[in-house]
C-alpha cells in the first residue's frame, strides 16, 4: 500500500474503574408486613433474641409452619458477612418440640452450631454465601436466599413419626446503595456519599471522530498523512464525578492486543508516546470538553513491511474521582520535543 492507499481502522477498549470502594449497605424503609433485620457493620457474637421482638429486614415465610405459636419460631439475624437463624424447637406451636439433629440449614444441610437447653432454642451461624445459599441481585438490592428445612426422623426403633415436615424460606435483603452504621458514628474516611458505587456499571467508549471533533466518524479508512481524531469517554450514570485516563493503547495487526507485531501509541500510565518519533505531531487536545472525555490526535502510520490495510488499535481506559489531582499513575502526558520531554 503507497503512502496514498487507505488504511482501516478498528477502536477497541478495555476497561478499569479505579475508585473507593463500595459498600452495599442501606437501610430504608421497605413494604409493610415484612420482617427485617438491620445489619451491623460492626460484628457482635450471636445472641439469642428474645422471641418478643420482631427482627426487622430478614424476610421469613412461615406458611408450611401448621399451627400459630405465640412465640417467633424462627427468627432471623441479617448481618455483613453472615445469616443467624434461630428457631425454636416447638415449631408448630404445639407443645411438642422437635429434636435439634431434624433441623438444617440450606440445600447443604449444615447442621446447628449452637444449642440452649434452657429456652428449647437451636441457633444457625453461617457465611451469605454458605449452606448452599443463592444471591439474586436487583436493580437496587441484593438478596441472599437460603432455606431452614425440618425433615423428621423416627426415634429409636419406631418406625413412625408425628410431625410432617417442613421448609422455611428466608431471605436477606442488602440495598445496594448508600451507608449504613447502627450508631451514630462520626466517621473520619471520606464521606459515602463521595465514593463510588461499583456495583453500578460504568459505560466506557473510544470513537473515531470527524476532524472538527463534533460527530462521530462515519468510514474507518484514513489516508497515511493525515491524523486519527479519536476521543475516550465514560457514561457516569449516577456515580460522583469521575475524570477520565487512557492508560495504554497499542496498535496491532490483530484483535489481540498482545500479538506480534504490536506498535505503542500511548504507554507508561497516560503518556503518548507515539508523540516523541521525528515525524509525528501526536498529542492529546487540551483543555479536555469535560471531565470524564479525553481526545488525543495521532498521525496515521502503516507497519513497515506488511501489505495489510487494517490495524486495530486497543486501549485500556480507567476513572478515579474528578478531585483527585492526576498523578504518576492516572495523567494524560504528550511529549513535548522542545524540552525532550
Amino acid at each position: 500500500m503507497g503512502s496514498g492507499g487507505s488504511l482501516g481502522v478498528v477502536l477497541l477498549c478495555w476497561m478499569l474503574a479505579e475508585a473507593a470502594s463500595y459498600s452495599p449497605w442501606d437501610f430504608s424503609p421497605r413494604d409493610s408486613g415484612v420482617l427485617r433485620v438491620r445489619g451491623d457493620s460492626s460484628w457482635r457474637p450471636p445472641q439469642v433474641p428474645s422471641f418478643s421482638q420482631p427482627s426487622p429486614w430478614a424476610w421469613v415465610d412461615v406458611s408450611q409452619l401448621q399451627a400459630a405459636s405465640p412465640l417467633h419460631p424462627v427468627s432471623v439475624w441479617c448481618q455483613e458477612a453472615q445469616v443467624v437463624v434461630t428457631v425454636h424447637r416447638d415449631l408448630f406451636g404445639t407443645g411438642r418440640l422437635v429434636r435439634a439433629a431434624d433441623l438444617t440449614l440450606g440445600t447443604a444441610a449444615c447442621p446447628a452450631t449452637a444449642q440452649n437447653a434452657a429456652e428449647n432454642v437451636v441457633t444457625f451461624t453461617a457465611g451469605l454465601h454458605e449452606c448452599g445459599s443463592t444471591l439474586q441481585m436487583t436493580p437496587d438490592s441484593l438478596i441472599y436466599k437460603t432455606s431452614l428445612f425440618y425433615k423428621p426422623t423416627p426415634v429409636g426403633n419406631m418406625v413412625i413419626v408425628r410431625t410432617s415436615p417442613a421448609v422455611v424460606p428466608i431471605e436477606c435483603h442488602y440495598p445496594r446503595r448508600s451507608n449504613v452504621s447502627s450508631n451514630a458514628v462520626r466517621p473520619t474516611w471520606v464521606p459515602f456519599h463521595s465514593t463510588l458505587s461499583m456495583e453500578e456499571k460504568l459505560v466506557f467508549s473510544l470513537r473515531l471522530m470527524s476532524d472538527d471533533w463534533r460527530t462521530e466518524r462515519l468510514s474507518n479508512g484514513i489516508q497515511l498523512g493525515e491524523s486519527l481524531h479519536l476521543q475516550a469517554d465514560v457514561m457516569a450514570g449516577n456515580h460522583i464525578p469521575l475524570r477520565l485516563f487512557v492508560d495504554d493503547c497499542v496498535a496491532t495487526l490483530s484483535p489481540d492486543r498482545n500479538s506480534s507485531p504490536r506498535y505503542a501509541l500511548i504507554d507508561l500510565s497516560g503518556c503518548l508516546v507515539d508523540g516523541r518519533a521525528d515525524d509525528a505531531t501526536s498529542a492529546f487536545i487540551s483543555p479536555r470538553p469535560r471531565q470524564e472525555t479525553l481526545q488525543f490526535m495521532v498521525d496515521a502510520f502503516k507497519f513497515a513491511g506488511d501489505d495489510r490495510n487494517l490495524i486495530y488499535i486497543t486501549c485500556h481506559l480507567k476513572v478515579s474521582p474528578a478531585d483527585q489531582a492526576p498523578n504518576p499513575l492516572n495523567k494524560a502526558c504528550s511529549f513535548n520535543k522542545a524540552s525532550s520531554l
